[in-house]
């Protein structure tokens, strides 16, 4: 049974930025002079939460929803490409490639400052972002482009659904659902719950070859690097020490005098 087509009032131009970061199956290593985490020779993919974003501009197009183009957009080094390669082998149409210095990672808000000279150029009406990158665990770009582009957000989806001429995202909160309803355009940051990722097929893969990545840089969106925040040191968490055992109830309390707990 084919789906029904929804009809909307303009066409759906998706951005959806994708991050390269190291492999979540990865544990991080602090370098020796504790200024950041260890990247050489570590095995890299592309941000879990961007991969649900890519997976649910897709669902969109194959929901027979009026998906003009899905462009995917990363800004790192070289190897960048690869991630954005994968991004196409899932269901975008093309891909844009800001070159910018592996040791000199872009601020959230240089990053969104990017994203919306892209989206205007692109003329997108539509933005699916990972809610958070799994590497610095900011969360925070979403919010800031909402905030620059004056455009309405809806964060942390867990189920994004089109009804006509509106947009319904439901998202999980303390203790039920919130649901929220706009029209386009719009930002959504992505949350696990909100669909399962497709694997990249060989015959995809393949084909996103075919497929134009754009190369530009920082100065072609008139923008230059700026850097507000400063890393002073970067530690491995304490290790965590071993319980121990009482004999009974009061060995307990006795235990936790000493401790200074009671």
């Amino acid at each position: 049974m084919q789906p029904t087509a929804v009809r909307m009032a303009d066409k759906l131009r998706i951005l959806v930025p994708v991050k390269r970061v190291i492999d979540y199956a990865v544990k991080p290593r602090v370098k020796s002079d504790k200024t950041g985490v260890e990247t050489n020779g570590v095995k890299h993919s592309m941000n879990p939460f961007d991969e649900l974003s890519i997976e649910e501009a897709a669902r969109m197009r194959e929901k027979k929803l009026p998906v003009e183009e899905i462009v995917a957009i990363s800004a790192g080094p070289a190897k960048c490409a690869d991630t954005l390669r994968t991004a196409m082998a899932m269901g975008a149409d093309r891909s844009i490639h800001v070159d910018v210095a592996e040791d000199k990672p872009l601020e959230p808000l240089m990053v969104a400052k990017l994203l919306k000279q892209v989206a205007e150029n692109e003329k997108i009406n539509l933005i699916f972002l990972g809610k958070q990158a799994i590497d610095d665990d900011l969360g925070q770009t979403g919010q800031m482009l909402a905030a620059l582009l004056g455009w309405p957000q809806a964060t942390q989806a867990a189920k994004v659904e089109c009804d006509g001429e509106n947009i319904t995202v439901t998202k999980e909160v303390d203790g039920g659902t919130e649901t929220v309803k706009t029209k386009l355009p719009m930002i959504i940051t992505t949350d696990l719950r909100l669909n399962e990722p497709r694997y990249a097929s060989l015959p995809n893969i393949m084909k996103a070859k075919k497929k134009k990545l754009e190369k530009k840089s920082l100065k072609d969106y008139g923008l230059e690097e700026a850097f507000r925040l400063k890393t002073v040191k970067v530690e491995e968490p304490p290790t965590r020490q071993g319980g121990g055992k009482v004999e009974d109830v009061d060995g307990m309390i006795g235990k936790f005098k000493e401790l200074g707990i009671l």
